[in-house]
């Protein structure tokens, strides 16, 4: 009880001065913020520990954004990070060391150290209602559907659709919710069922 005594009477305050907005109910637990002005957090957004929280324009967006909607919950060591848009939905579930970035280092140049070479701006990360990323998942530019599940330690790198289960690295598609039968049935990688 003293514990969220003391989150609402002192923590939740410079959470509310140090970013963008944070809505009632939301928790955060020791997280490291970069860009706070520009991360926008629901109402009753949980944020377990050791978690970053980054909105820094590297690319040159200067409207960089993340987004993330009520309800949802980000577990322990992920590490968020939009250079122009991140937008995570309500109700989403995120494990624990999940990797979210719309932005990767360029290596094309092989006399210079990948580290002194510019970051590049690749396409939003955008996490729909209600979605589920297994732990040490890895997007990168993509959108996850609506009510989709990202198996543990999968990396995406294209567009999942509603209503899937993806696994692997890079991740595909395994089963799809058939509407016509009303059950999850399996499908190949392309996402069509199988017969």
């Amino acid at each position: 009880m003293l514990h969220k005594l003391f989150y609402y009477l002192f923590k939740y305050p410079f959470f509310k001065l140090q970013l963008g907005s944070i809505g009632a109910g939301s928790k955060l637990l020791q997280p490291t913020i970069t860009g706070g002005k520009r991360i926008f957090i629901g109402k009753n957004v949980y944020v377990r520990k050791n978690t970053w929280l980054a909105a820094d324009p590297v690319t040159g967006d200067a409207n960089c954004k993340l987004i993330i909607g009520d309800g949802t919950y980000i577990g322990n060591n992920c590490h968020i990070y939009a250079s122009s848009l991140i937008e995570i939905g309500r109700k989403v579930l995120i494990a624990d060391k999940v990797y979210l970035s719309d932005n990767i280092h360029s290596y094309e140049n092989i006399n210079v150290p990948v580290i002194d070479q510019p970051v590049k701006q690749t396409n939003p990360v955008i996490l729909k209602d209600g979605c589920w990323l297994g732990e040490n998942v890895c997007v990168i530019g993509a959108v996850i559907g609506k009510n989709s599940v990202v198996g543990a330690n999968s990396v995406v790198t294209k567009d999942i659709p509603d209503f899937c289960v993806a696994v692997g690295s890079p991740a595909k598609i395994i089963k799809r919710f058939n509407p016509s039968s009303g059950n999850w049935e399996k499908t190949n990688a392309e996402g069509e069922f199988i017969a």
